[in-house]
């Protein structure tokens, strides 16, 4: 007889927006130990720092059982991302589409980044799973949320490390409205509802106004990218 598979540890990137959360709800739905790491960057939408502790709290109040599996929050300062050059996502400049087609939110390199510092910090917390909420199908054209870049990323980190890691990215295949309803399916109306008002995504940090789909701007592309998945998942349902 096989021996019980023992349960793995994970370490989810976590922002505070609506991808990050439902990844954290899938992660201790699915993991023993689950603990998350956030970074400091410079962001102009620094709101999405502030929802972090509440959010981890308000998911263990909806799902008591993922209680004991919540381990620890990490914060990371990388605000070296800001002195390599000017972007959207971290100086007051106009969201525009670069010359080489890519929206001048994309801060180079950003993912790879926070993956390398996740593995080094896996290793000293004896974790062997970082969950992203990555998605090449519902994406700006990032380069470093493609699947081939994060499983080429997987395995120079296991190598880098010297011991297996897994980067799982739950999201990939999903567009905004299955994201939606993946929420919905881990904890049900609570769950989506907490999604809604209690997670940031808007690029210009605005937190005034609570549409259907959340609080945000309306007009930036990370609150019109939510807003269609959100009228899509509800046109779903209805009907």
């Amino acid at each position: 007889m096989n021996a019980a598979r023992k349960p793995r540890r994970a370490l989810v990137l976590f922002s505070g927006g609506q991808d990050s959360t439902t990844c954290l709800a899938w992660a201790l739905a699915r993991h023993g130990h689950v603990e998350t790491l956030g970074f400091d960057y410079g962001q102009r939408h620094r709101a999405e720092l502030d929802c972090r502790i509440a959010l981890r709290h308000r998911l263990v109040q909806l799902r008591p059982e993922w209680a004991p599996r919540l381990g620890e929050d990490h914060l990371l300062n990388v605000d070296v991302l800001g002195q390599l050059g000017a972007s959207a996502m971290t100086d007051d400049i106009a969201i525009a589409l670069q010359a080489d087609g890519l929206p001048n939110t994309f801060v180079p390199g950003r993912n790879l980044l926070f993956f390398t510092l996740a593995a080094a910090l896996a290793y000293r917390r004896g974790l062997d799973v970082l969950v992203g909420g990555m998605s090449q199908t519902d994406y700006s054209g990032y380069p470093d949320c493609r699947d081939n870049t994060l499983k080429a990323l997987q395995v120079a980190l296991s190598l880098g490390i010297d011991r297996p890691l897994t980067l799982e990215t739950p999201l990939m295949w999903l567009d905004k409205a299955d994201t939606w309803e993946l929420a919905h399916r881990l904890g049900g109306d609570a769950l989506a509802e907490l999604v809604r008002t209690d997670t940031h995504t808007c690029y210009l940090n605005r937190r005034d106004t609570l549409h259907a789909w959340g609080y945000g701007c309306g007009e930036c592309p990370a609150c019109l990218l939510r807003a269609q998945g959100h009228r899509e998942w509800a046109a779903r349902r209805a009907g």
